[in-house]
């Protein structure tokens, strides 16, 4: 048994420290997260954007997603219903880091932003210090040794992966045909 590790105990530090301290060490790294993207995009933006135009490596990577559909998607979140959007895409997934990297983009300030990301911060923290971790554990235990509660979810992680190419390739075949009648 390891050092500090009671018997009957996973060894996850939030079960022996508490909830309180699962929550605050998921309420910094969701603000550490945060800030990141905020000021990664906006360092980004300011220099990347505005003076190159690189064409390989990670830079035209970073480049093209800041200029790409998602961002604007986010900024166009951003720009329809305000700072509102930074603590409400805690509450999902892949939307969150472009709104935070909209809110950069767009040059928010940084008190406005960083007060708008606490709520959503403190929900995000919340939520997977109670009942997140306990639906993930549930979920890989109910995987171990199930072959096909396994090929049941790969199933779902193939179908929602072509439903999203298909979307986009619909999405794409539209504008072209729209670009084409103008």
């Amino acid at each position: 048994m390891a050092a500090g590790q009671t018997e009957g105990t996973s060894g996850f530090f939030w079960e022996s420290q508490g909830f309180v301290v699962a929550f605050l060490f998921l309420l910094a790294v969701a603000m550490l997260r945060g800030q990141a993207t905020y000021w990664l995009a906006r360092v980004v933006t300011e220099q990347t954007l505005a003076r190159t135009a690189p064409t390989s490596g990670w830079r035209a990577g970073v480049h093209a997603w800041l200029r790409g559909e998602g961002v604007a998607r986010g900024r166009a979140s951003l720009q329809r219903w305000g700072l509102v959007m930074v603590p409400l895409c805690y509450l999902t997934v892949g939307f969150q880091t472009l709104v935070l990297a909209a809110a950069g983009m767009i040059r928010v300030p940084w008190v406005p932003f960083t007060l708008a990301q606490l709520p959503g911060a403190a929900a995000w923290g919340l939520i997977y210090s109670t009942i997140g971790f306990a639906v993930w554990g549930a979920t890989i235990a109910a995987l171990a040794g199930q072959p096909l509660a396994v090929a049941a979810l790969a199933a779902v992680l193939v179908v929602a992966g072509a439903t999203v190419v298909l979307r986009r390739r619909r999405r794409e075949i539209g504008r072209a045909r729209s670009g084409a009648a103008t």
